[in-house]
């Protein structure tokens, strides 16, 4: 049973209105971070309903997986759903709009993120592991105390020592009186012990390290660095150093008498607490010193343990090591800390503080990523690819309507005003269901343009069919209709599951194509069946003595 002419406008008019109102833009409120200050704030943006893909707007694109390298992970896949979750959280709080982050396959990870203008801090954002520790430093001294040993395997191995000679300046005139809690063993402001059979000739370790104004702080010449990190990865230094020390760089650089030193500490293996522990970070400028700091809060569990140990450990030195390195010079601790602390940043500029707040806030990542591929893309070569999608959309819907109209003559302008409905309501799909415009989606919308339109050839060669057999031109319409459904329907749903696979299976630009072809199917299926048949009824009934049709 046929709906009326009524019935069919009404249904029509609905779904304009419904597709208009999808792409009508809207004010949006969302919280973003300011720069001066460093919080977040609420401000309302004008933002148009379709979401512009990477190529048309702009961006980066990153491919992830496991670093290998600094480890082994028994299962990736688990590592990067961890990963996933991480990074997330990073990305909204970083307040990049419609960010993709997507598994593919079982251990690679899909970052893509549109309109993206600092594609470095990104980056660095997303690869940071973020894993936070807190250890008191070496305060028995007992990595100093085994320099000796260590001198003297290395001199067994046949390393020699390099010579620095009087170009080494003194602790004493660097960076003034030692302040350590433990008596120094060597002179003041000579460089760590040396195996005492040879007073006269350094080791080959204890040459590169000056002792600092902390316990188990050490210092290094810039240039010395590399053979420094050499001889420290040496199995005899590895095997000689302390049970329970570890030794770890630090982030700072110092420089003293027109040379650069690089810190260098020796900590306890054991951390009195980690970052799991974490529940908030802030970034902000301290008051009274101007510096850049990160406030963060620990869990009521993690409150009692950090009171518990830093009260064992009062006037003890604690480092803070963030992804193994120590951040800035390690503090004292001055009395018990419980769920609130602070980590200082010096002179840093303080977006790097609400970058180490934001990482720290949203977890450490479960293993090091690295990035096997990475595309960036420009706004300007966005703006281009929208401009020649959109002339070549043009000329090629153009060449159809001037096919259809040259051959169909009437009904094929019934078929042209029918597309104009089909453009309207695939585009108001693609913003209602908040999907991404991506270049191949373009193409995937002129495509599914040549295919709406197929249909309506398949109808109107059917109607030819039953015209030549003398048949009257309402009858051969709704015959017309009714034979070539099975084929129009049997060729869209056919396309339309190849372009479910292929979203399935694909990424990025991929999936656009194969979204905004689905949704181009949908649109075609009720414009060239629903639509334009209303069209001839309206057509037939003004004209209800019609004996020829123009098709």
């Amino acid at each position: 049973m046929f709906l009326t002419i009524r019935s069919r406008l009404f249904a029509v008019g609905i779904l304009l209105a419904l597709s208009i109102w999808a792409l009508i833009p809207t004010n949006v409120t969302q919280r973003v971070r300011d720069p001066a200050t460093g919080r977040m704030k609420d401000t309302t943006v004008r933002r148009v309903p379709i979401n512009l893909g990477l190529d048309l707007q702009g961006g980066i694109h990153l491919a992830l997986e496991v670093d290998q390298s600094k480890g082994p992970v028994p299962d990736c896949a688990d590592a990067i759903q961890r990963a996933a979750r991480v990074v997330r959280t990073r990305i909204d709080e970083f307040g990049t709009t419609e960010p993709v982050v997507q598994i593919q396959g079982r251990c690679r990870l899909i970052v893509e993120l549109a309109g993206e203008k600092d594609p470095a801090r990104a980056k660095g954002i997303i690869q940071r592991t973020a894993f936070l520790e807190f250890r008191i430093t070496d305060m028995q001294n007992k990595f100093r105390d085994a320099l000796p040993e260590i001198d003297k395997a290395l001199r067994l191995a046949g390393v020699k020592t390099a010579g620095q000679g009087a170009a080494a300046a003194s602790v004493t005139q660097l960076f003034g009186a030692d302040t350590t809690k433990a008596k120094a063993k060597t002179p003041k402001g000579k460089p760590a012990p040396k195996d005492t059979s040879e007073a006269n000739a350094p080791g080959a370790l204890s040459s590169l390290l000056f002792q600092g104004q902390l316990p188990g702080e050490y210092l290094v010449p810039e240039e010395n660095v590399p053979v420094a990190e050499s001889l420290l990865a040496r199995q005899e230094v590895q095997r000689l150093v302390p049970r329970g020390i570890e030794l770890k760089w630090g982030t700072e650089v110092l420089s003293r008498a027109g040379r650069s030193y690089r810190t260098f500490y020796a900590v306890e293996d054991r951390p009195i607490i980690t970052g799991e522990e974490l529940q908030d970070a802030k970034a902000l400028r301290d008051p009274l010193t101007n510096q850049s700091v990160v406030t963060f809060t620990l869990s009521r569990r993690g409150g009692r343990i950090f009171e518990r140990e830093t009260g064992r450990h009062v006037n003890d030195y604690m480092a803070i090591i963030l992804d193994g390195r120590v951040v800035g010079q390690p503090p004292v601790i001055k009395s018990q800390i419980g769920q609130r602390g602070q980590i200082e940043l010096g002179a840093k500029p303080l977006q790097d503080a609400q970058d180490l707040a934001l990482v720290l806030k949203a977890g450490a990542l479960p293993a090091p990523l690295t990035i096997i591929e990475e595309r960036t893309i420009g706004p300007s070569l966005g703006q281009d690819s929208i401009k020649d999608g959109i002339r070549a959309g043009v000329v090629g819907v153009a060449l159809v309507i001037l096919i259809m109209v040259g051959y169909y003559r009437v009904s094929g302008m019934l078929a042209v005003a029918a597309l104009g409905l089909y453009v309207v309501f695939t585009l108001a799909g693609l913003a209602g269901l908040g999907f991404t415009l991506t270049l191949p989606g373009l193409a995937g919308l002129v495509l599914s343009v040549g295919i709406a339109v197929d249909a309506n050839v398949l109808i109107f060669e059917r109607i030819r069919e039953e015209l030549q057999h003398d048949k009257l031109v309402r009858t051969a319409v709704d015959e017309g209709f009714k034979h070539a459904m099975s084929a129009i329907i049997d060729s869209n749903v056919s396309t339309a599951l190849t372009a479910f696979i292929l979203y399935l299976v694909g990424t990025g630009p991929v999936q656009g194509f194969a979204i905004t072809l689905i949704i181009g199917i949908a649109a075609s299926m009720i414009t060239a069946i629903f639509v334009v048949r209303t069209f001839y009824m309206l057509w037939l009934d003004r004209r209800p003595d019609m004996v020829t049709l123009s098709v």
